[in-house]
């Protein structure tokens, strides 16, 4: 009876060390936490990019006095990311308790405006003097007028102990009595080269296998996102244990830019039936209009060819992605555009 129980208590204790050995492993690969949060920012001197507005921010981060804001610009490019950071060099401490954050995800009409954010606006917080409570709604474009113009009249009332931070993608979309309120600060897409430098931290962190083409696929997709070519990365290494050109495609499921490229290879040299072929050979791989026009236009935007011809090029890209994202997204619509363009070598001239 006694070895019984001993055995038992033995396979317990085995079991007991793999959990901890894959606890540990996987707390080591980082995959209990998401790239994107584990490696975000913590303060405005760690934030990639927009350089201008971040030295703004600073400087009110040395004044301490902060004025309304609304941040716009694309997504991914550190908007969220620097008031966060702000609110943490202003309030220190007091940071979870001064700081009220709502996003899309949450409710935000006129109701939640009247409640929530009133009440944290009354609510007495212990704060460092001379400091404001601090409210950030993330994607304020995303509401309704009505509740934008509820907001205007507490923005007013509370002016004395509540700052507000509006990110959004459109500012137009924030109505003209709150733009007049706040300083508008402007984000753009952020550099391949801050990208790079971003994910060769991440990698040396993490211990990733990567090739230079890898990361630089990474880029390609992401577009300037820095949320997106993080994901992508971490997408890549759990799927393949390695960074590399044809893994990060894979993953991302976009068309290879190679194989766009071959089509407007032929294009330029006014070969139509080839040109054609090409691209009905990758819309049977099963890739979405939309997908194969994107690439398309990325591709062609960075191809060595005369400028006035290339101008022509990416006017064509715009009318045929226009209309795929009208809905009509056949392959007629990729056909029509490769035989256009293959057309507009032969009135440029410069056919070989």
């Amino acid at each position: 009876m006694s070895t019984a129980v001993a055995a038992a208590a033995g396979i317990k204790r085995k079991e007991a060390a793999a959990s901890t050995t894959m606890t540990t492993k996987k707390t080591k690969g980082g995959y209990d936490v998401p790239w994107v949060e584990k490696y975000r920012p913590r303060s405005l001197d760690d934030v990639v990019g927009n350089e201008d507005t971040l030295v703004r921010l600073r400087a009110i981060a040395e004044d301490g006095n902060m004025p309304n804001l609304i941040l716009c610009g694309p997504p991914g490019t550190g908007k969220t990311t620097s008031v966060h950071a702000l609110a943490r060099q202003l309030l220190g401490s007091a940071y979870n308790n001064g700081v009220l954050e709502l996003n899309a995800s949450d409710s935000r009409g006129i109701d939640v405006v009247r409640n929530k954010i009133k009440g944290f606006a009354m609510n007495k917080v212990s704060l460092p003097v001379g400091r404001h409570k601090i409210i950030i709604l993330d994607e304020a474009d995303a509401m309704t007028g009505a509740a934008q113009q509820a907001l205007r009249r507490t923005m007013e009332i509370y002016s004395n102990t509540t700052r507000f931070a509006l990110a959004c993608n459109v500012s137009t979309k924030i109505i003209e009595p709150i733009q007049s309120r706040a300083a508008i600060l402007r984000y753009s897409r952020l550099a391949d080269e801050q990208i790079l430098n971003r994910l060769r931290y991440v990698c040396e962190q993490e211990e990733v296998s990567y090739t230079d083409d890898g990361l630089q696929a990474i880029i390609f997709t992401a577009e300037g996102d820095m949320r997106n070519a993080l994901n992508n990365l971490q997408a890549t290494v759990s799927g393949f244990e390695h960074v590399s050109t044809t893994n990060v495609f894979k993953v991302c499921d976009q068309p290879h830019p190679k194989k766009v490229r071959s089509i407007i290879d032929r294009c330029l040299k006014g070969n139509t039936p080839e040109a054609v072929k090409a691209v009905t050979e990758l819309w049977n791989t099963g890739y979405s209009c939309s997908d194969i026009i994107g690439t398309l236009f990325k591709v062609a935007k960075s191809y060595e060819m005369p400028e006035a011809l290339k101008l022509e090029y990416l006017r064509e890209i715009g009318f045929a992605h226009m209309k795929i994202a009208d809905g009509v997204g056949t392959l007629l619509q990729l056909l029509g555009l490769a035989a256009r363009l293959c057309q507009k070598v032969e009135v440029a001239g410069v056919m070989e």
